[in-house]
This record gives C-alpha cells, structure tokens and sequence, in this order.
C-alpha cells in the first residue's frame, strides 16, 4: 500500500494554524496589553527598599511603563509630585504659629531643605526625559546625584525636628516620610536602569 496519502495528510495537518476550543486561530504570544507593564512593575519593585510602596505607586501610575527607562521616570514622577504638595504644606503651616522660635527655625530649614528636593526631582525627571546613548553614564551620574541629593535632604529635614525632640503634627511626619521613601524608590530604579543601560 502506497504511504503517499498518509503523508500528504501529515502535512496538511502540521502546516494547518492551530485553533482553540472556540474556533479562532490562538497565538502563543497574544497578551493582554496591560500584562508587561504589570509584569515590570512587579519584577522591579519586589527588590526596592519600599517594595509594597513601590508596587502601589507605580501600579496605579496613569502613564506608560513598559520600559525600565519609563518606570524609573514614573518613579520620579511620583516622588516629585508629592514633594512638591508637602513643600507647599509645610510651607503653609511655617506662616502660623508654630511651636517655639525654635522649632519654627526647624521647620524653616525643613521647607529649604524639601523645597531643594523638588528642584532636584525636577532636574532629573528632565535628564531621564532626555536620556542620550552618547552621554548615558553621564546623565545617569547625574541624575544619581540629584536623587541622592533629594533624599538626603528630606532626612535631614526628619532629623531636624527628631534632634529637636519635637512632638511634631503626626500628619507633618507622616507627609516627610512617605516622601523620603518614594524617593529612596525612585533611586533604586534609576541604579536599575542604569545597570539596563537605559533600556
């Protein structure tokens, strides 16, 4: 008996696309467009000195993150808006009255102190914006610096106001410390994306 017949049907067969159950043709490599993103947040979040914080913020971030260069700019994004909202907080409650003279000069080094960070948020949001491949170590030095710049900063201001021994507003604490913590977030993503080389 010839074989022929049965080997044009394995070929027919094995040349044929694949279907599911329902009768549409499957891809292997089809995904929901949201998963990557999702899947690189979690990837590069779990290592961060702030893992929960980390996967909350960036999770919920309304911009695109499918890259580690777009995930260290939303980590910025994020520290840098709500550095902003607490220098206006504290720069609010410095106005009134405040403790002893003391403890207002404190404050007033803390709204310094915040007020340079979010300069230096708004320098590196700006430098990853403008990532280059020819000066990439440069801009990533740079953009270390003032990162580690920002968060010494908001220690120190939370230093400040413990060496003082003050009973500072828990709501004042709690706004510097989230802060400090996002940023310390935002740092470790940029190390990432410089170890990636701006992928």
């Amino acid at each position: 008996m010839s074989l022929l017949p049965f080997i044009l049907f394995a070929i027919v067969l094995l040349s044929s696309p694949p279907y599911s159950v329902t009768g549409k043709n499957h891809h292997h490599h089809q995904h929901d467009p949201q998963t990557p993103a999702s899947d690189l947040v979690r990837t590069s979040c779990v290592h961060a000195n702030y893992p929960n914080l980390c996967l909350r913020t960036l999770s919920t971030y309304a911009g695109p993150a499918r890259t580690p260069r777009d995930l260290a700019q939303a980590a910025v994004n994020v520290s840098l808006a709500r550095a902003s909202r607490v220098s206006k907080f504290l720069s609010r409650t410095a106005k009134g009255s405040f403790g002893s003279k003391r403890q207002r000069s404190a404050l007033g080094d803390c709204v310094e102190q915040i007020s340079d960070s979010v300069e230096e948020l708004s320098k590196t949001l700006s430098e990853l914006q403008h990532l280059r491949w020819e000066t990439f170590r440069w801009q990533m030095s740079n953009a270390q610096t003032w990162v580690s710049a920002a968060l010494t900063n908001e220690d120190t201001c939370l230093e400040g106001f413990e060496e003082l021994g003050m009973k500072m507003k828990s709501e004042v604490k709690r706004k510097i410390t989230n802060v400090a913590r996002v940023t310390s977030n935002a740092l470790y993503m940029i190390n990432r994306l410089d170890e990636t080389r701006g992928s």
